[in-house]
């Protein structure tokens, strides 16, 4: 056996297990960006968790596409060096003319990315790992501004009992992003059960019917500040409607 071609072989081995197992250097302040509609930027914090080396953060937006993009919002810096342990900020900019050419009653969405690039290695046959986040990013037009006092967006949603699956019915003017269904509050997901993502004065199926639920299913969402409330649904013919929720 070619010996040179077993080295090569086994590094990548060892990379593609040191990949799997790998923790990123530059930390983001959040799982999710909400670009106000009254300001003309957000900042975002990141933290170089390496203690010893620096590190590139290069940041960009890209559409619900998957597109990258510079208008109506872009990242500042787009690449900055991030020393040892040190802090930094990522500023996402609006063109407020942009901003103000997209739709005002309900939630445009991005997705913002980061991605981490290591110093060079001087060492033969590493190999180097360059990790990515990427995260939603919502632009929430003022007209459609929050109170934080009201009751939460989320608990106007519905299900509906389609063919023996239920679909989420979202009549507000928000995304909104469900990782959890259950047939309680402290019970286990379906193994199939995938998140889902339903969009402004839309729907989307639930994947799931009253077979894997029941018939008062509690679904989990996340709100604008990470956090994870359970909404308790119950159902009465083929509909069903929030009956209370649960702060997570």
């Amino acid at each position: 056996m070619n010996m040179k071609k077993m080295t090569l072989g086994t590094a990548l081995v060892i990379g593609v297990l040191t990949a799997q197992s790998a923790s990123a250097a530059i930390a983001l302040d959040r799982t999710r960006v909400i670009f106000d509609g009254k300001n003309k930027s957000v900042a975002l914090n990141i933290e170089n968790k390496n203690k010893t080396l620096p590190y590139l953060a290069q940041s960009w937006i890209e559409d619900a596409q998957g597109q990258k993009i510079n208008s109506p919002v872009m990242s500042l810096p787009p690449i900055q060096r991030v020393e040892p342990g040190a802090k930094s900020q990522i500023k996402v900019q609006g063109m407020e003319t942009a901003l103000h050419a997209l739709p005002q009653d309900k939630e445009t969405m991005y997705y913002f990315n980061l991605r981490e690039i290591p110093p060079r290695s001087n060492k033969p046959n590493t190999l180097q790992i360059a990790l990515q986040t990427r995260i939603k990013m919502f632009y929430r037009p003022e007209a459609i501004a929050i109170n934080t006092s009201d009751t939460p967006p989320q608990e106007k949603i519905t299900l509906s009992n389609q063919g023996g699956k239920y679909v989420v019915n979202n009549p507000t003017p928000y995304y909104i992003t469900l990782i959890n269904a259950t047939r309680s509050a402290s019970a286990a997901a379906p193994k199939d059960f995938k998140p889902v993502l339903v969009p402004p004065k839309g729907n989307a199926s639930l994947g799931l019917g009253s077979a894997e639920v029941g018939n008062s299913p509690v679904l989990t969402y996340i709100n604008d500040f990470g956090g994870r409330p359970q909404l308790v649904f119950s159902c009465s013919g083929t509909s069903c409607k929030v009956a209370s929720s649960k702060q997570g």
